[in-house]
């Protein structure tokens, strides 16, 4: 039934029908663009991307083995996460240095690897032309060009994750057993990227199309899954690093399982350092996740709901249900949690792109007049926040400088350049069908050299790189503390590449580190900050400046100097 289904999709008209024809190497060329070009000309972000990158530097620094079973962060304890992001940058920082470029150098690898196993995907399933689509939509969206360019989680996870779904599928539909095999390996290590996770969304996405396929029959079929050396594959992966974690911490188990996973779920997590949004926190985020593709989800709908009856394939094949439900499973899960990120439901990315590549395919939109649509929504929708942004004052408090320009001047100029690009594009997509839909990356490509331009000029008050290199030169030998928070200046221990000690720390990511280690002495109160003697710097959040010389700690200091969000006392 399913090879029968397989060769349907082969032979269809409409998979050699995309009336146009996008080169493997041009995918290729947009996607190292994209993820690489400035990829280091903006020092690196405070919160998550400096806490990851800090993190690797210590087990690098420190020379005990535990650092790397056990990740410690600012010398404490850090079990939140699986190391397996930490020990690739590791390994990158080695090979390559501590340059900002090198720290985000896996979440770009991660990036191009779903680039490569999208256009594997639709070689596979011979659709290539609908795979090149694709992997230009999903690469090139805004928001995904975003986490590819930095250092978190998410962007690893998806690589793994959409490797095993898709060799799943492949397994399913041609019943071999290296895809099924190839699959655990690859969920293997996104447990180790991200927990359980990663099992849970790729077992929820194959048990719902399984049993949307096969019906009454599914427990029959999910027989076929159960092969003893694809299991044992999975376990020689995974299990010796939890062995590891649960003997050099004996509440690793409860806090990895329980805290991290089930509590978290819940909203029970301790501590409560997470965002609850609404049921439908991810459906905005998923336009910005494939923007500005995703602006053509509702017109080919309606394409397609209007050609249905003349479409030549059959709407709920296997590979339509995997499809679907590869990124809806995701979406329902995530928004059912109580802990909600921006970045979360980019796991399901690519199958969302690769869902709509195929709807445009099928719906014939690709051809004729319908391509110029994109543009000319984009091109609108700019025009219009161009001229919102002329009318009000909503920039006008930022002081600061973008090449030459006031931000929102600078914002305005982008706006209108993107709606001309729109319009440019638009007409190159028409006139030259071979071209198509393919002329608008040009636009996600200009969209982020401008965010690059923007991220550098306000890098000051991103990142504590310059921060870092005041204390160094006018202020070398001093003891660094924080006020409180560590989050906020995350970026600056990096950069000075030692730890810095807390007073009265309010920090989230500390927390267990330092209820494991009670007896450090990286965390300190303000009494015993008022008996040290010792030449010292504090790092004071501007939101905290009034707590801070409420307890008149600031009288011991002579000056003060601003850094972006944060005051320097020395």
């Amino acid at each position: 039934m399913f090879l029968s289904q397989l060769n349907t999709q082969r032979n269809s008209p409409n998979s050699t029908a995309m009336g146009m024809a996008i080169p493997v190497w041009l995918v290729w060329v947009v996607s190292i663009l994209c993820v690489w070009v400035g990829l280091g000309s903006y020092g690196v972000l405070n919160n998550n991307e400096g806490l990851y990158a800090q993190i690797p530097h210590e087990m690098l620094a420190s020379g005990d083995i535990k650092h790397w079973i056990i990740p410690h962060l600012n010398g404490l304890p850090y079990m939140e996460k699986p190391p397996l992001l930490y020990w690739l940058t590791a390994l990158s920082f080695v090979l390559f240095g501590q340059a900002e470029w090198v720290v985000r150098l896996i979440p770009t690898l991660a990036g191009l690897g779903c680039v490569g196993l999208i256009l594997n995907f639709g070689e596979r399933i011979y659709r290539p032309q609908v795979g090149r689509l694709a992997a230009l939509m999903f690469i090139s969206g805004l928001g995904i060009l975003i986490i590819s360019r930095t250092l978190v989680f998410d962007m690893l996870l998806t690589f793994f994750l959409t490797g095993a779904l898709m060799c799943a599928y492949l397994y399913k539909v041609e019943e071999h057993i290296s895809d099924l095999r190839w699959a655990h390996v690859f969920l293997a290590f996104g447990v180790l990227t991200k927990g359980f996770v990663a099992i849970l969304l790729c077992s929820l996405v194959v048990l719902v199309w399984i049993m949307m396929v096969h019906g009454t029959d599914a427990w029959k079929q999910y027989r076929k899954w159960i092969d003893p050396v694809s299991i044992a594959i999975f376990f020689v992966i995974t299990v010796p690093w939890f062995v590891a974690a649960s003997l050099s911490e004996p509440i690793f188990l409860w806090f990895f399982f329980i805290n991290e996973h089930v509590l978290r779920f819940m909203g029970q997590r301790l501590p409560h350092d997470f965002y609850s949004g609404p049921w439908w926190y991810y459906l905005p985020r998923m336009v910005i996740y494939l923007f500005p593709w995703s602006l053509l989800l509702p017109v080919a709908l309606m394409a397609t709901w209007s050609r249905r009856s003349r479409i030549e394939i059959q709407e709920f094949t296997i590979l339509r249900k995997t499809l679907i439900f590869a990124w809806l499973v995701p979406l329902v899960f995530f928004s059912l949690s109580s802990a909600k990120a921006n970045y979360y439901l980019i796991v399901g990315m690519p199958f969302a792109a690769l869902n709509l590549a195929l709807l445009l395919e099928q719906s014939e939109f690709l051809k004729g007049i319908r391509s110029v649509l994109l543009g000319l929504i984009l091109a609108l929708l700019t025009a219009a926040a161009a001229i919102y942004l002329s009318l009000t004052d909503r920039l006008t408090s930022f002081d600061l400088i973008l090449q030459g320009l006031s931000v929102s001047h600078y914002a305005q100029l982008t706006l209108w350049t993107i709606t001309s690009l729109s319009l440019i594009t638009a007409l190159v997509a028409w006139r030259y069908s071979r071209i198509g839909l393919a002329a608008y990356s040009v636009l996600p490509l200009f969209i982020m050299l401008a965010l690059v331009v923007a991220a550098n000029g306000v890098s000051p008050m991103i990142s504590d790189h310059t921060m870092a290199d005041f204390i160094q030169q006018k202020l070398p030998n001093r003891t660094v503390y924080m006020y409180r928070n560590y989050e906020q200046n995350s970026s600056l221990p990096f950069y000075l590449k030692r730890t810095v000690r807390v007073i009265d720390s309010s920090s989230s990511d500390l927390y267990w580190g330092n209820r494991l280690r009670p007896e450090n002495s990286l965390m300190v109160s303000r009494e015993v900050l008022k008996s040290k003697k010792e030449p010292m710097v504090i790092v004071v959040p501007n939101t905290l400046l009034d707590e801070f010389a409420h307890e008149k700690l600031h009288t011991r200091f002579l000056n003060n100097k601003q850094f972006g969000y944060a005051t320097l006392f020395y």
